[in-house]
């Protein structure tokens, strides 16, 4: 059994395809399916169903799932050893990230990284429908080394966290909207609104169902978007209202931003890790970078919880 063997097997369980797992670790699609097929004839069971619509685990990859895990984190923590040793980072790091990360310089992260570490393999994922939850789902099962996510008031206790910052959320209505004309506004005041929101899952929509809830008041989805300049550009255009990132909003768009006076809704952008897991030489490197490449407002943020308009979150 090779290591090369778990770590395609670990490809192919995370992305449910051989085409997808070959993009990922940047080979063709015949050595990955040749690496688990010579895998399965060594260990005399078949890993994965094969279908039209895609691969899925087995109960016998099941059992090999969180072994080979651990077996290729000892390699790599070997690796590490020896690399720190000679003074030359390799490997890579799997990263998850919200789509449209505000407040920090997240190009910039990764190109200075890269710069440091030339021979450090990134992997980008970013989450889409399924959002901060869909991240912590993929650190805590071993397929991201490090994401970038969203934390509501209820945290992941299966990750390790850190928060970079905290952007308090605003209700943004189109600027002919009734309430425009109000400096605040209450859940009460806005739960018969037509609301454009994240898909369950995200951070924010989690926080702000969480406050409907607790007031007793129900409220209508009409459109579901991953992205927040598409839902502030869908509440100008007068689609609905939306709770965003005060930072955010862009100026001179006909849009009108409304505190709640009666509650507090925040976002947090956080940096994660799994408990259960070592962190590697790479990923530890990289989380160092972090704090330089947090913007001078999402500092600020952070440490007054004052919010700039015209910047956009993720």
């Amino acid at each position: 059994m090779q290591l090369r063997q778990l770590e395609y097997f670990l490809a192919v369980a995370a992305e449910q395809s051989f085409t997808r797992a070959a993009t990922r670790l940047h080979v063709v699609q015949s050595a990955v399916s040749a690496a688990i097929s010579g895998l399965e004839r060594e260990l005399g069971a078949t890993l994965f169903d094969r279908s039209a619509q895609g691969v899925v685990l087995t109960a016998a990859g099941e059992a090999l799932l969180p072994k080979a895990r651990t077996t290729l984190d000892t390699a790599h923590a070997a690796r590490d050893a020896v690399q720190r040793a000679g003074r030359e980072l390799g490997g890579s790091i799997a990263i998850g990230c919200l789509s449209g990360v505000g407040g920090i310089d997240f190009a910039g992260l990764l190109g200075r990284f890269h710069t440091r570490h030339p021979l450090v393999r990134l992997w980008l994922r970013t989450a889409e429908s399924d959002g901060s939850a869909g991240l912590a789902r993929s650190l805590a099962d071993g397929e991201l080394d490090v994401a970038f996510l969203g934390i509501g008031a209820r945290p992941f206790p299966q990750l390790h966290t850190r928060r970079l910052l905290r952007l308090p959320q605003v209700l943004a209505v189109p600027a002919t909207h009734p309430l425009a004309s109000r400096n605040t506004v209450t859940l009460t005041e806005v739960a018969g609104e037509r609301f454009i929101d994240y898909p369950v899952g995200y951070a924010t929509r989690t926080a702000t169902d969480q406050a409907f809830a607790a007031a007793g008041l129900e409220r209508t989805i009409a459109m579901e978007v991953s992205d927040v300049a598409v839902a502030a550009d869908f509440v100008a255009h007068g689609l609905g209202v939306a709770f965003l990132p005060a930072r955010a909003l862009p100026a001179g768009t006909g849009i009108k931003a409304l505190p709640l006076d009666d509650q507090s809704l925040e976002w947090s952008l956080h940096v994660a890790t799994a408990r259960h897991r070592r962190v590697g030489a790479a990923t530890a490197a990289l989380l160092k970078l972090v704090d330089e490449h947090l913007e001078p407002a999402a500092w600020r943020t952070a440490r007054h919880g004052k919010a700039r308009p015209g910047s956009r979150i993720g």
